[in-house]
């Protein structure tokens, strides 16, 4: 059974920074791409930082290039997001999510990313 657990999340300050971690676990299959999505309250979900795990090749969202870092370790089975200079708009629960199968590209489609975890909320005030 797929586990996805993300932590880290919380309320900061604009301009303020924080580590999101996820642990994925309980997965036999070969797959490469996982990342960070995000969804606010009435939008829909987003992604924010995609890497391809074989490659070590990570992919941003144009919002949040320069800013945010995702970092995979472990094998791919422990992936972070660090977040620096954060804004209002970053504001939204962010997802850890994970592809079922090998792609020879990583795309920023939620359809690719069939494992997706519970979430952890990020707020940043003005």
């Amino acid at each position: 059974q797929v586990r996805i657990m993300e932590s880290g999340g919380g309320s900061v300050e604009a301009g303020g920074s924080l580590r999101l971690s996820c642990a994925l676990s309980g997965y036999s299959f070969v797959t490469n791409c996982m990342g960070w999505f995000r969804q606010d309250a009435g939008e829909a979900l987003q992604a924010v930082a995609i890497i391809d795990s074989v490659a070590n090749a990570p992919y941003y969202n144009d919002s949040v290039k320069g800013r945010f870092t995702i970092i995979q370790e472990n094998a791919g089975n422990s992936l972070y997001l660090e977040m620096n200079y954060l804004k209002p708009e970053d504001t939204a629960m962010y997802y850890c999510a994970m592809s079922n199968l090998p792609r020879p590209y990583c795309s920023f489609l939620e359809r690719d990313y069939r494992y997706r975890g519970q979430g952890t909320q990020v707020t940043v005030s003005s």
